[in-house]
């Protein structure tokens, strides 16, 4: 899960501690359980989760305190829109949890800031979590400068939900393959004088755009991830059959608040397409009626010449530096990385894992909506990773929806795109630039 859209921060935890300490007070942003190190009861473990993910933990602790009746676990639920800043506040404080839920595009901020345990040593000993099971590019969001410090979690990638019967009616028997098919597709399916599109693609969430980009070989950040590349010829291909989408006439210009409700209009035929995660396998079969659960599906995402790649999402489980009970919190993530466990996890949330074995049996396994991702997460590619990524998300798709309304060309547009991520980026090269060539710290 890549946890909203927020302005991010590059921190540096040798310079810049007593700098947050300084902003909290500003701010009047309260310190979680003070400024000093959290007491820490006997036999207490902490574990904070982000969002929905809490309530479903909840109903898995029972068997995990019976296994192990020395622990007993403290979850706190943080609200999405909260958790960035609770984490780094708590950081600041020293009164971090001794594990929490972090979303793979949050882990390079915790990094930096020095606040996250490498893992690569308990995982080596492990006789649960075994590294080759685990999906590779989702394993990979969690190697920092080569160390390993969180344990997968859930995944989440995106790719399309898809109405069959239209296609059929249309004259196509199976989804798309590669671009240029799609293309067919989308301008077989579009009549916009019915108000019939062939995607719903939200001019305002980055998501869509940053699938189709990573499709081409051009990576999004060059030289170590300093600046930007999205004038590359890659990104430049991605970015115009986005724009060419909506200039086609194939999908409308609008944002998600502008789209309603997607599921219904979906359903009535108002979109053919709807490029979406996991989540929506549930929403589809709560919303639409069962006479129509026939008529839609899912497919992995069509490729510029073949099969597609798609974005390495999800969430991790991670042990801060300062944790009090390290090697109870490690039985923790052990116990939640089972395969039963983790199908049990996806019973309760759908939230899909991130291990191939856990796909081997259960409602995954015999779930026909379910196949797509599980093809799809073995073509998956992460994100730069670097704190600042979400914010040069969200500028890439400002200034794509500037070439959608028009008001840039492509060139103009990726060229935008650059300028502000180098802006972006400039304190990154600093502290680069800046570093000792042995340790990595600032000079």
């Amino acid at each position: 899960m890549s946890h909203g859209s927020r302005p991010r921060r590059w921190l540096h935890l040798r310079s810049m501690r007593c700098g947050l300490l300084l902003a909290c007070v500003v701010l009047g942003t309260p310190l979680i359980g003070g400024c000093g190190p959290a007491a820490a009861e006997n036999h207490q473990l902490t574990l904070w989760t982000i969002g929905r993910e809490g309530e479903a933990i909840i109903q898995l602790l029972p068997d995990f305190e019976r296994a192990h009746p020395d622990i007993h676990v403290n979850v706190q639920q943080l609200p999405l829109t909260a958790a960035h800043q609770k984490l780094l506040t708590a950081f600041a404080g020293g009164s971090t949890p001794d594990l929490t839920q972090l979303g793979n595009t949050w882990l390079p901020e915790m990094v930096a800031l020095d606040a996250l345990e490498p893992l690569q040593a308990r995982v080596d000993r492990s006789t649960v979590i075994r590294q080759d099971d685990y999906f590779a590019s989702i394993w990979a969001t969690n190697v920092i400068g080569g160390k390993l410090y969180g344990v997968p979690w859930y995944v989440d990638t995106r790719l399309l939900f898809y109405r069959t019967d239209l296609l059929r009616a249309a004259g196509f028997d199976a989804p798309p393959r590669d671009w240029a098919e799609w293309r067919r597709m989308l301008a077989a399916l579009s009549d916009p004088q019915r108000h019939a599109y062939g995607i719903l693609l939200p001019t305002n969430e980055y998501e869509q755009l940053m699938s189709l980009a990573l499709q081409e070989p051009d990576p999004l950040l060059r030289d170590n991830d300093r600046y930007g590349n999205f004038e590359s010829a890659g990104f430049k291909r991605a970015l115009t059959f986005y724009v060419d989408t909506f200039r086609l006439h194939q999908a409308p210009p609008i944002t998600n608040v502008e789209a309603g409700n997607p599921w219904s209009e979906f359903g009535r035929g108002a979109y053919a397409f709807y490029l979406s995660g996991p989540w929506n396998i549930g929403e589809f079969r709560k919303r639409l009626p069962a006479a129509e659960q026939d008529d839609w599906s899912t497919a992995p995402l069509p490729g510029p010449h073949d099969a597609g790649i798609g974005a390495a999402g999800g969430s991790s489980l991670v042990i801060f530096r300062a944790a009090k009970h390290k090697d109870a919190a490690w039985q923790l993530i052990e116990y939640l990385s089972q395969p039963q466990v983790q199908q049990r996890f996806y019973d309760l949330l759908g939230d899909m894992p991130p291990r191939r074995s856990s796909w081997a049996g259960g409602a995954l396994h015999v779930d026909p909506k379910a196949r797509a991702f599980r093809e799809q997460l073995e073509r998956v590619r992460p994100t730069p990773a670097v704190p600042e990524w979400e914010r040069i998300a969200n500028e890439m798709q400002l200034v794509a929806a500037q070439a959608i309304a028009g008001e840039l060309t492509i060139d103009q547009a990726t060229a935008e795109m650059d300028r502000r991520t180098d802006r972006i980026l400039e304190k990154r090269r600093w502290i680069l630039d800046h570093a000792h060539p042995m340790t990595g710290a600032a000079r």
